[in-house]
């Protein structure tokens, strides 16, 4: 069995728990309030506005420089060929391969309506249309003009020019940002030791007189 403590140890232990408690949330303060650690949040929210800019400033470059090519820069896709069954498509026999043109969605819905529910109930239930259609878009991703079907091996070539785009812009920012710091670190440095000189000048001739 456990000792019963007595009314002052209950009240050591009870000082000795506030006093751990409120020494981790002074540790807390003092984490949070140091310099390098109010540095790195300010850099994260500037890094996600600064990445926003960037992202909307390559999607224009790409979309101006794509201008030709059908759905723009997300059109820039390459469908592997299919390496199985499950890869060529959701139904070869309606149309519906590895791809097709979004301009052909909607027929391409109406004729697996068709093959799926008969002609006859169909025309009597144009609902049916929007039901296959809402059936093939579960299973096709849409690449600017180009329905690629989800099961088959795809590049994306627009998403990758545009991941290495941003990249360099970013580490050219960066790089300009460190090279005008350290001048401008360097300029302060020199400045402080001219200062630190004069006063060091002033005093020696004031010891002198």
């Amino acid at each position: 069995m456990k000792e019963k403590l007595t009314k002052e140890e209950k009240r050591a232990l009870k000082a000795k728990r506030k006093a751990a408690g409120e020494g981790l949330i002074n540790d807390f303060k003092k984490f949070i309030t140091r310099g390098n650690v109010l540095d790195l949040a300010v850099g994260v929210i500037i890094g996600g506005a600064f990445n926003a800019i960037v992202t909307s400033f390559v999607n224009i470059l790409m979309s101006v420089c794509t201008w030709g090519v059908p759905g723009g820069i997300k059109g820039l896709v390459t469908v592997l060929p299919a390496a199985n069954d499950a890869q060529k498509g959701m139904d070869l026999a309606n149309g519906l391969g590895q791809k097709f043109e979004a301009s052909k969605l909607q027929e391409l819905a109406t004729n697996l309506a068709y093959a799926t529910y008969g002609q006859d109930k169909v025309e009597a239930n144009l609902n049916l249309i929007e039901s296959a259609k809402t059936t093939i878009l579960g299973k096709y991703n849409l690449h600017g003009t180009t329905y690629v079907y989800k099961l088959s091996a795809s590049i994306d070539w627009g998403t990758f020019i545009n991941a290495i785009i941003s990249f360099f812009i970013v580490a050219i920012t960066l790089f300009v940002v460190v090279k005008v710091a350290g001048y401008f670190g360097k300029k302060r440095a020199a400045l402080l030791e001219k200062i630190k000189a004069a006063a060091n000048k002033e005093e020696e001739t004031a010891q002198v007189e």
